[in-house]
């Protein structure tokens, strides 16, 4: 079985995000990059899957600037066997769609038999590129995973939204997201690591993969506005005189939280 692991370089969670006022896209260099946690766990599936599977192959797939060769190399460190790179100038600041055109024929040429991804990035929080790519590659589609199961004709899992469970399956080929509900990734180890310094990463550019990101001055998707967090503001205190409880029903009532 050959699977495909989308995995995405981030700002580091644990430090302050910024966003650049005049272009409205994150500053990525105000934080350390770093693999985004969910592509982690998402390869870890896929291993799992491989270290029960002999003869799977796992690739996994990013795009993004140079400094992305780093995360490849860490995913190639804890088990995938090969890597693709997609970077080019024109992909600085793409919207979804630019980034699904992008993905989608990197992972057609591929032949998957599976394509595995995170529900979201923590940096864009979108949600939607799963379901952008299955429409793209034709493929069906089982998002927002919370368990999965993997076989050699087909995927299932199960689905988790606001206290309902749901069973999904679909027949493989087939594109499956999961949630951070699924267990954490495995360290590289040493032997890991030094294996993958001799993986080959593919770097493709958008003339490689016959996409048109459209000329500089034109627009996919237009920003209205941007501005910055402002500060949080000190809470309400409420002084309990005995009719305390009265008073914080009558403040969840005026803010509308009851």
């Amino acid at each position: 079985m050959k699977i495909a692991v989308l995995i995405k370089e981030v700002p580091d969670t644990g430090e302050d995000r910024l966003l650049n006022l005049e272009t409205g896209l994150a500053d990525r260099s105000a934080s350390e990059a770093v693999l985004d946690e969910i592509g982690e766990r998402t390869l870890e599936v896929a291993l799992k899957h491989a270290d029960a599977n002999p003869g799977t192959e796992i690739t996994v797939v990013t795009m993004g600037p140079d400094s992305a060769q780093a995360t490849l190399r860490k995913a190639l460190a804890m088990g995938a066997a090969t890597a693709i790179h997609i970077n080019d100038e024109q992909l600085l600041g793409a919207d979804l769609l630019l980034t699904a055109e992008a993905l989608a024929p990197a992972l057609r040429r591929g032949g998957y038999d599976l394509i595995l991804t995170g529900n979201m990035s923590t940096d864009g929080s979108a949600g939607v590129l799963p379901a952008m790519l299955a429409e793209l590659l034709d493929l069906p589609a089982a998002t927002s995973l919370s368990a999965i199961e993997i076989s050699a004709a087909a995927l299932s899992g199960t689905r988790e939204f606001e206290g309902i469970r749901a069973q999904i399956s679909a027949p493989l080929p087939a594109i499956a997201s999961i949630t951070e509900a699924l267990p954490d990734a495995r360290f590289p180890n040493f032997k890991g690591i030094m294996a993958a310094k001799k993986k080959p990463i593919e770097v493709l550019s958008l003339a490689d993969l016959g996409v048109d990101a459209l000329p500089g001055d034109t627009a996919r998707s237009i920003m209205l506005s941007v501005a910055k967090k402002p500060p949080r503001e000190a809470g309400t205190v409420l002084a309990d005189d005995g009719d305390a409880g009265r008073a914080l029903a009558d403040f969840l009532v005026k803010n509308n939280l009851a």
